[in-house]
């Protein structure tokens, strides 16, 4: 586990070296365009001040070709003006449109070949060794448990890290998500130090009320939704930041988070979010009945109130206000990505205050 550890951190350095060094290349490309296009312009006010200048000292019976010509030159400026005025916005619209449509609508997020990102290769490779050796860690719990290895925090903790890594690795197989590497292998590397350091708990048997098939179904699909809110919380993070740089380049001012050029668009972001959340949404839908189904069989009633129970119906409720205000009551952009952040507070709290704070049936920290 320390050597998985120590992995994820070579991973986050790597990542944070390609978003420097990819933004600061995305950065030397709009300001090469930028010249370009004023180069462009110029060039086209140029040529229409020639053809006037060659329109007027033309003959007096030819002055209807002349205006002709002036038309015609003026014309072309204009086009070429419309040309450059697209070329400046039309990166920003174009963006948010693909955002919007059907078919394009998650085009931002397809791999390009254009540019070379070897710092992003290497932590990518890093990070597939680092899951299998996380991997290894995980399964040799289990295999000296003689049980699932998720019967305490460190076990559910270390085994969420896990799937946190699978989940963005299996991602990055259809998707290019490389920006919010970063972030995805420091929570990572932060829930691996949480478990070694604040949760270090022995092999140990399991509990009378755990001894049950339900462990399996119920606590591994919670590992999953919690897994996919954790990625969703670093997008919503993301969603924040690029929308506020993006509203200060629409004022024509400069945005200080230059990393963010190497990011899709807020509206990019928020909608792949919201799918992510859409799945994790229906596992913890699922992870809420199965913990009620389980209950009965334990103690003989599907809800008895306790602090666990209670907490994670509260997660169940705002992840469900998101769903709903999105979609019905037109709650896009920085509010929806603020539920989402609270969402994940809410599980942050359930796992962690609840488990070591709150006495109740559901006290199996092993602390």
């Amino acid at each position: 586990m320390l050597l998985a550890a120590m992995t994820y951190m070579v991973v986050f350095v790597a990542f944070v070296w390609d978003m420097a060094s990819h933004s600061k290349t995305l950065g030397m490309q709009e300001a090469a365009r930028a010249r370009r296009r004023n180069a462009s312009a110029q060039d086209a006010s140029a040529d229409g001040a020639r053809e006037l200048v060659g329109a007027g000292a033309a003959h007096a019976g030819a002055s209807g070709g002349a205006g002709s010509s002036v038309a015609a030159s003026s014309g072309t400026a204009s086009a070429g003006g419309t040309t450059t005025d697209t070329g400046v916005s039309g990166e920003f619209r174009t963006s948010a449109d693909r955002s919007t449509r059907g078919a394009g609508e998650f085009e931002a997020l397809n791999y390009s070949h254009s540019a070379r990102r070897p710092a992003a290769r290497v932590a990518v490779m890093l990070m597939v060794i680092a899951f299998a050796l996380h991997a290894f860690a995980v399964v040799s719990r289990g295999v000296a448990a003689d049980r699932v290895p998720w019967a305490n925090m460190y076990e559910f903790c270390s085994t969420g890290a896990l799937v946190v890594a699978g989940v963005y690795l299996v991602t990055l197989v259809f998707k290019d998500l490389r920006f919010v590497g970063p972030m995805v292998s420091g929570l990572v590397l932060i829930m691996l130090c949480l478990a070694t350091i604040a949760f270090p708990t022995p092999v140990s048997p399991l509990q009378p009320a755990l001894q049950s098939y339900w462990l399996i179904i119920h606590v591994s699909i919670a590992v999953a939704a919690s897994g996919i809110f954790t990625i969703t919380f670093a997008m919503a993070v993301l969603q924040l930041l690029q929308s506020r740089r993006e509203k200060r380049l629409a004022l024509g001012e400069e945005s200080r988070m230059g990393f963010l050029r190497a990011v899709p668009s807020s509206v990019t972001l928020e909608n792949f979010a919201f799918r992510l959340n859409s799945v994790g949404f229906v596992f913890w839908t699922f992870t809420l009945a199965a913990g009620a189904i389980w209950a009965d069989q334990a103690w003989g009633r599907f809800w008895g109130w306790d602090t666990k129970e209670v907490w994670t119906f509260v997660v169940w409720t705002v992840y469900a206000a998101y769903m709903h205000a999105r979609v019905t009551r037109g709650w896009n952009g920085n509010r929806s990505a603020w539920l989402a952040i609270a969402g994940y507070m809410c599980v942050v709290f359930n796992f962690t205050v609840v488990n070591t704070l709150f006495p109740g049936l559901h006290s199996y920290s092993g602390l």
